[in-house]
């Protein structure tokens, strides 16, 4: 069982990396930002997408719907409050990669 765990978790940083840096690029990253010039327009148009690439890959890696829905509130939810101003890049991080354990645990030791 701990190496099904670890696999998971190690899937589960590996799609965080992707989406986070890669796939999110300028345009997500300056667009889910209501403080910026595309964002003031369809901030929550590009921070929703962003949130659905994470659950998207939780969903893969997981199988699990319930698991893909919190990464997408709490990521989303993360995302806004260090777009605000209101937690750091570091914080931010330790959220997402915090929340990657949690799932990680709940897929392997709780989900049927």
């Amino acid at each position: 069982m701990p190496h099904l765990f670890l696999t998971t978790l190690l899937l589960l940083c590996f799609g965080h990396s992707l989406a986070d840096y890669p796939l999110q690029g300028r345009f997500l990253a300056d667009g889910k930002n209501r403080h910026t010039a595309i964002g003031a327009l369809f901030w929550p148009y590009y921070l929703s997408s962003h949130a659905t690439i994470h659950a998207g890959f939780v969903l893969i890696i997981t199988g699990s719907p319930y698991l893909a829905l919190a990464e997408f509130i709490v990521h989303g939810t993360t995302d806004w409050l260090k777009c605000e101003g209101k937690i750091s890049m570091l914080i931010d991080q330790v959220v997402h990669y915090g929340c990657k354990i949690a799932w990680a645990a709940v897929a392997i030791w709780v989900l049927p």
